[in-house]
C-alpha cells in the first residue's frame, strides 16, 4: 500500500494511546500513518452519567462522520463504546488483542478495611457512573454508597485524590495502557469471572473503516485478532439482543479455553437491583448469544420453586438473596458436623513457614481458634472466594485465591508460585491432600490435622427441585438413607464433590466457581420442567 493512512481519534490520553498503538502495528507491517484528533460530543457533555453516553455514539459519531466524508481512513475506538450496529457505509475491519478486562478498585489508604470483601471500609463512598458496576458491587457489598463519577481516567483519579470518594472503580485496561503510578492508593483487582463481570468487549480496540475500502480492509487482517473477535462477537450479540445499550446493567464476558467457549453474563433492571447471573459453556458460538438471552426470559422458562443446600445459610448471604429475589424457597441445613482434634499449637510448628494454605472455611475457623502466633511475613493461600471471605473477616488478605471448581487446577496454580517454599496445611482428618501432591520434592510440607468431619445420622430427605451439595461428606451423609426423586437436579460445588455423583452414575452440574456466586449462577441456569 502506497498511501498514508490517516487515523482519527479523540484527544484524551487514553484515546491517543489507542491510536498510536494501532499506528505502531501498521508501521510494523510497512504502512505509514498520520494521526488526526477529532473532538466528539461525549467530550463536551459533562452533566450526564457515563452509562448514558457509552454505547450511544456520543464518543464515536464525529469520528464516523469524518470516516464517511473521507477526511480520515480509519477510526480507533474503545470497542465497548460502540453501538452494536455500524452506521451505513462503515464496518469494523479488525480488533486488537484483548487487554486484561478486569476491573480495579482504587481505595484511599485510610479507607481500606481488609476484613471486608473488596477491601473498602464499611459504608464507604465508591465512585462510578456505570449501572453495570453499581448493581454488581451492591450485590456483594450492599452497605456501600455509590456516587456518580465522570471525566477521563486522570480526572477520575484526581477526584479520588481530592477525597471526593473513598474509592473508585476503573477498567484495568486503561490504567495498564497509560502506565500510571498509583502507589498512593490501595489497589484491589477484580477478575472478569468473579464479582464484577465486565462490559461487552471491555479491553478491546475496534478499528473502523469505510466498508468499500477493500485495500485497507485486506491490510488490516494482518493485525486482526480473530480469536478475540470470535469471543467479543458473542458478548456484543448478547448486548444487541437485549436491546438495552450500555445504560443497562449488563455484563458479559466470553473466553475460550481448551476449545470450549465459557460465558459469564450478569443483568439487572437498574443499578440498585440485585443482578441475575448466568454461566454457560459451548463448543460453538453459533446460537450461543440467543441461548444466553433466552435464559433471562423468565416469562418463558421456569426456575426452581425450592432449592436445598447442604450448609447453613444466612439471609444476608449472596446465594440466599439471589434465590429469594425470585421467591425460591430455600432449605438450608448441613448434613455433617465438625469437631476439633487439637486444642493447642506449639510455636515451633511455624518455624520458617512461608505459606499457610487452607482448603476450607472450617480449616480457617479451627486454626484461628487456636490463637496462633504467626511469623510476620507469612502468606496465606485459600481455595475459593468463600474461604477468602472467611480469612478477610479476620483482617487477613490471602496472597493466593484458587477460584477453579477443580482443586487439581488450583493445586497446579499454587505450585507454580509456592514450589520450593515451606508450606503449612491446617486441614481435616483424612483430607485428600490434592494440593500437597502437586508440589515439588523441594517443597517442605507440614500437614496439621486440626478437625474432623462427622456425618449426621438419619439425614432427612429433601423434595426440593434442586439439591446443592457443598462437600463430598454431605453427599455421603445424604445418600446413606435417601434416593433422588424423579426430576430432581444436582449441583455439586466442586470436582471432588462431583466425583461422588460420578461414582453413583448420577448427572450433576458443576458451577464455574466453588462459591455462592458460582452456585447462584448454576441454579439460575437450570430449567424446571
Amino acid at each position: 500500500m502506497n498511501r498514508t493512512i490517516i487515523i482519527g481519534t479523540r484527544g484524551s490520553d487514553l484515546a491517543l494511546w489507542q491510536a498510536n498503538h494501532v499506528a505502531d502495528k501498521l508501521n510494523d507491517i510497512g504502512i505509514s500513518t498520520e494521526i488526526k484528533i477529532i473532538k466528539t460530543q461525549g467530550d463536551n457533555i459533562l452533566n450526564l452519567r457515563l452509562d448514558k453516553l457509552e454505547g450511544k455514539g456520543f464518543f464515536t459519531k464525529e469520528l464516523e462522520e469524518h470516516l464517511l466524508a473521507g477526511t480520515i481512513d480509519l477510526a480507533v475506538h474503545s470497542h465497548k463504546d460502540l453501538p452494536t450496529e455500524n452506521p451505513p457505509g462503515l464496518k469494523i475491519a479488525a480488533v486488537s488483542e484483548r487487554e486484561d478486562p478486569s476491573e480495579i478498585i482504587l481505595i484511599l489508604k485510610d479507607c481500606v478495611d481488609f476484613s471486608k470483601k473488596l477491601s473498602v471500609k464499611h459504608n464507604g463512598i465508591v465512585g462510578t457512573s456505570s449501572n453495570r458496576r453499581q448493581s454488581q458491587l451492591l450485590a456483594v457489598r450492599p452497605d456501600l454508597e455509590i456516587e456518580d463519577l465522570r471525566g477521563n481516567v486522570n480526572t477520575r483519579i484526581q477526584k479520588l485524590r481530592d477525597e471526593n470518594y473513598d474509592a473508585i472503580i476503573l477498567a484495568k485496561a486503561g490504567i495498564s495502557r497509560l502506565k500510571l503510578d498509583l502507589s498512593e492508593f490501595y489497589i484491589e483487582e477484580i477478575e472478569p469471572t468473579s464479582e464484577l463481570v465486565p462490559a461487552p468487549a471491555q479491553g478491546v480496540l475496534a478499528i473502523q473503516i469505510r466498508d468499500n475500502d477493500e485495500e485497507l480492509n485486506t491490510v488490516l487482517q494482518q493485525i486482526n485478532d480473530a480469536e478475540v473477535a470470535n469471543c467479543i462477537a458473542v458478548e456484543r450479540k448478547v448486548l444487541n439482543l437485549f436491546n438495552g445499550g450500555c445504560h443497562m446493567p449488563l455484563g458479559c464476558y466470553c473466553e475460550r479455553e481448551d476449545d470450549i467457549f465459557k460465558v459469564w453474563t450478569t443483568k439487572a433492571n437498574s443499578g440498585e437491583e440485585l443482578p441475575d447471573r448466568l454461566y454457560v459453556e459451548s463448543i460453538i458460538t453459533e446460537g450461543l448469544a440467543e441461548k444466553i438471552v433466552a435464559k433471562f426470559d423468565l416469562e418463558k422458562r421456569k426456575l426452581a420453586k425450592k432449592v436445598f443446600i447442604s450448609r447453613e445459610l444466612s439471609e444476608h448471604s449472596y446465594f440466599y438473596r439471589a434465590l429469594a429475589k425470585h421467591d425460591i424457597e430455600i432449605e438450608a441445613r448441613s448434613l455433617i458436623k465438625t469437631v476439633p482434634t487439637i486444642h493447642k499449637l506449639d510455636s515451633y510448628i511455624f518455624r520458617n513457614v512461608d505459606w499457610i494454605f487452607f482448603s476450607s472455611k472450617n480449616g480457617i475457623e479451627y486454626f484461628f481458634k487456636l490463637n496462633p502466633v504467626l511469623p510476620k511475613d507469612v502468606k496465606f493461600g485459600v481455595v475459593g472466594r468463600g474461604s477468602e471471605d472467611a480469612l478477610r473477616q479476620l483482617g487477613k488478605v490471602p496472597a493466593f485465591v484458587g477460584e477453579s471448581s477443580d482443586v487439581a487446577e488450583v493445586a497446579e496454580e499454587f505450585a507454580a508460585i509456592a514450589n520450593g517454599t515451606h508450606i503449612l496445611f491446617p486441614s481435616a482428618k483424612d483430607s485428600l491432600r490434592t494440593v500437597q501432591k502437586a508440589l515439588s520434592q523441594e517443597t517442605q510440607i507440614t500437614d496439621l490435622t486440626i478437625y474432623e468431619t462427622i456425618l449426621v445420622d438419619d439425614a432427612a430427605q429433601s423434595f426440593a427441585d434442586v439439591l446443592v451439595f457443598t462437600s463430598p461428606s454431605n453427599v455421603e451423609a445424604y445418600f446413606i438413607d435417601n434416593l433422588l426423586e424423579p426430576g430432581q437436579q444436582i449441583v455439586a460445588i466442586g470436582v471432588s464433590t462431583g466425583k461422588k455423583f460420578e461414582e453413583m452414575n448420577v448427572p450433576y452440574i458443576l458451577p464455574s466457581s466453588p462459591d455462592e456466586i458460582g452456585l447462584a449462577e448454576a441454579v439460575f441456569g437450570i430449567d424446571i420442567k
